[in-house]
């Protein structure tokens, strides 16, 4: 399990720091363009990546209700937040030699998710790398999810579990909660 939870005064922080062998720009358009968020992002996002913009974020096939968010930082190439529903998502873009390091850190207000969110992270971001190399992963988001779900709960302990996937994540083939 390559997620990290952390306590940050009344929150909780998941993170998740990935090395790709895909230049920074390459990962920037990856995690801004529609074309590419719609392989990995486990909603489709509406709106414009400028600091204040408003965001709506919709699940692919209607079966959860959209809602809102908002852009808090946008600098090209490296870092990208916004806030998620409660959540707040930070990805950031470290260049090196040969690629780059993406970071995803999700705060969030409630321990008891952490192990649900977590897998759901993991999965859009292993799609993420299948999607950066041209290729299509060899199982469904959801499939991958229900893979590392039980790890997460292993790793973070049974408080970070207390609550579960929605009833619909596993008839859900586009992406996992997150």
């Amino acid at each position: 399990m390559n997620g990290d939870l952390e306590k940050i005064d009344d929150r909780w922080r998941l993170r998740f720091t990935r090395r790709l062998q895909h230049a920074p720009d390459t990962v920037w358009r990856a995690i801004t363009e529609p074309e590419h968020l719609e392989a990995w992002f486990p909603d489709r996002i509406i709106g414009e990546w400028t600091v204040g913009s408003r965001l709506r974020f919709e699940s692919r096939g209607g079966e959860f209700p959209a809602f809102d968010g908002e852009v808090l930082a946008c600098e090209y190439p490296s870092l990208l937040m916004f806030r998620w529903g409660p959540d707040t998502i930070r990805l950031e873009i470290v260049p090196d030699a040969t690629g780059c390091t993406l970071v995803l850190i999700d705060t969030i207000d409630e321990l008891g998710k952490a192990a649900r969110d977590a897998a759901g992270w993991h999965a859009c971001l292993d799609v993420l790398e299948h999607h950066l190399n041209g290729a299509t992963a060899p199982w469904t988001p959801g499939e991958r999810w229900a893979d590392v779900h039980s790890g997460y709960i292993e790793k973070f302990g049974p408080a970070a579990s207390t609550i579960g996937p929605p009833d619909a994540v596993s008839a859900r083939t586009d992406a996992p909660e997150s």
